[in-house]
């Protein structure tokens, strides 16, 4: 493999030196790029898109060729894995993403089995040929679902608004809960292997829906199974530590326990601020993060200045990775983006010492 030119991403990630504090934006390729769109209009649908190398390979680099991230992230979506299981995912127009056989009968469950990673061959093939085409730029990114997050899909059959049907589940049969979960996190386990031997030079785990539970609830059905998968994922294929992020969408209560995961950075929304997280979480792990997606409306002006104040919060020293604290809106401005990488970077200098 090429060797990287920009390394600051992983860098960040362990808490080492860097000259700048790195940037990339979750859900970096998408509708915001009018490029994107065009692409997913020639491939005909979002899954046609991300189940073909060349296209999902093409998209993961265009806003590369944009701005000067330090990362790109695979694009594909985080329930290749139950779809892999049989459940038919598919998206229907304005509604996200379905499942056509949802599991939530102990009959449903009790036929829940890893997945044949032949069927994902696709994601490992787009991994192979973006880290080809990246000739070492930047590093690239791979992910999965959690198994908790996963299985709120799986369950409801999409999305919810309340999570009726999985929590009932979790309080009610809990038994059949967890049968999910160890089947999810074993074959997560594997998928993210399968990445890193593809290429993928970072991976991270989204907990999107793990903030929707209780206290005792989370450790129990999220975190404990993350743990799992992080203990389980190769280290250093290449000779090089292939460090992991963590993100649980609403977990800033959790962040002590989650430092204590297994994962060498965590992802923390904006709903946390990110001063007060690195006090709480010290010398363990990196963060990445968080600045409200919803702030990229603002002016340039004012993007600038969020920008830095985040940066500000972090303070001196290693250890960060700025990015939004969720997903970047569909309806952004591509020159907002453009000022905030400018900001970033402009704003960080100098890490090892700031």
């Amino acid at each position: 493999m090429t060797a990287l030119m920009n390394d600051t991403f992983l860098r960040a990630l362990l808490r080492q030196p860097t000259p700048y504090t790195p940037i990339w934006i979750m859900r970096q390729a998408g509708r915001y790029l009018p490029e994107y769109n065009a692409t997913r209009k020639k491939a005909g649908s979002f899954l046609k898109l991300a189940q073909t190398p060349e296209l999902a390979c093409e998209v993961t680099l265009q806003p590369l060729a944009r701005f000067p991230l330090d990362a790109a992230i695979i694009f594909s979506d985080i329930l290749t894995v139950p779809d892999a299981m049989g459940l038919g995912l598919y998206f229907a127009d304005g509604e996200g993403p379905k499942f056509e056989r949802p599991a939530r009968t102990e009959a449903d469950i009790a036929k829940l089995a890893d997945p044949d990673l032949e069927k994902l061959r696709y994601v490992f093939d787009a991994i192979s040929l973006t880290r080809r085409e990246l000739a070492g730029k930047v590093p690239l990114i791979g992910f999965s679902g959690s198994p908790f997050t996963l299985a709120c899909y799986m369950i409801e059959g999409g999305g919810s608004d309340d999570f009726r049907l999985v929590k009932s589940m979790l309080y009610a049969r809990p038994d059949l809960l967890h049968r999910m979960l160890e089947v999810n996190a074993r074959a997560v386990t594997a998928y993210l292997n399968a990445q890193i031997d593809a290429g993928a030079q970072a991976v991270m785990i989204f907990d999107t829906w793990g903030g929707t539970l209780s206290h005792a609830a989370y450790e129990e059905f999220s975190l404990a199974y993350s743990r799992k998968i992080l203990a389980g994922l190769t280290r250093e294929p290449e000779g090089r530590v292939i460090p992991r992020i963590l993100f649980t969408k609403g977990g800033g209560q959790w962040l002590e326990a989650m430092a204590d995961s297994g994962a060498d950075a965590l992802g923390v929304d904006w709903t946390t601020d990110i001063g007060r997280a690195r006090e709480r979480v010290g010398n363990r792990v990196a963060l990445q993060g968080n600045m409200d997606p919803m702030a990229l409306f603002g002016s340039p002006a004012s993007i600038q200045a969020e920008a830095k104040r985040i940066l500000g919060r972090f303070g001196k020293g290693p250890g960060h990775v700025f990015n939004l604290g969720h997903g970047i809106s569909q309806h952004t401005p591509p020159e907002h983006v453009a000022a905030l990488v400018e900001a970033v970077h402009a704003a960080s200098p100098g890490v090892a010492s700031r």
